[in-house]
């Protein structure tokens, strides 16, 4: 006995008055690629310039709403079918939401491109693995290799390259100016209007 809500205010009257549509862009790369990173920075440039925007973050969203997921392959895909229906619905509320998450499977990045439908851009943070395996800001490969943590992304469970990405950017060629002024003239290009 579900019945959808509609709204009282539309998608384009919150676009005039944001000057920018809602939308999602979905970062996924391997852990250490500088999702987060770029995420963060993202969204400070695009705030400091009147933009509606909201970071969502892996390790946050695992503290909060899905402190009661494991890191299982149906944990896992639950976690990232639950933010993509939170973006969504951030995403209607006329906000431009930076999604920062492994999300190392196709199946279920697509699963978040739907809940998001035509708002949806998939940005692939792309770094080798050995990149990703020196950086090791929280020191996750390192337990990875000693056996401490299971079933992790790049070492024993497989990350799954986008196929058809909105955007690419290379954290191992390019800085994280360069990054940023990549994916602020897409997001210009577009969001604004």
């Amino acid at each position: 006995n579900v019945h959808a809500v509609g709204h009282a205010v539309t998608r384009e009257a919150r676009t005039l008055r944001n000057g920018h549509a809602g939308g999602v862009l979905w970062l996924t790369g391997l852990s250490g690629a500088g999702k987060s990173t770029l995420a963060l920075a993202l969204e400070r440039e695009l705030f400091a310039k009147g933009w509606h925007v909201y970071v969502l973050d892996g390790d946050n969203v695992r503290s909060g709403l899905n402190r009661d997921l494991g890191f299982g392959p149906d944990d896992r895909a639950e976690n990232i079918r639950r933010i993509g229906e939170v973006a969504a619905l951030f995403a209607d509320a006329g906000f431009l939401v930076v999604t920062s998450f492994i999300s190392p499977y196709r199946t279920d990045r697509q699963r978040a491109r739907e809940a998001a439908g035509e708002r949806f851009r998939e940005i692939y943070v792309k770094a080798s693995l050995e990149a990703c395996e020196a950086r090791d800001p929280k020191g996750l490969y390192r337990k990875a290799r000693s056996g401490a943590i299971t079933d992790f992304t790049g070492i024993q469970a497989p990350y799954e390259e986008p196929e058809h990405p909105d955007v690419i950017v290379e954290t191992d060629r390019q800085s994280e100016a360069e990054c940023i002024e990549v994916l602020m003239n897409f997001v210009r290009q577009q969001f604004a209007v």
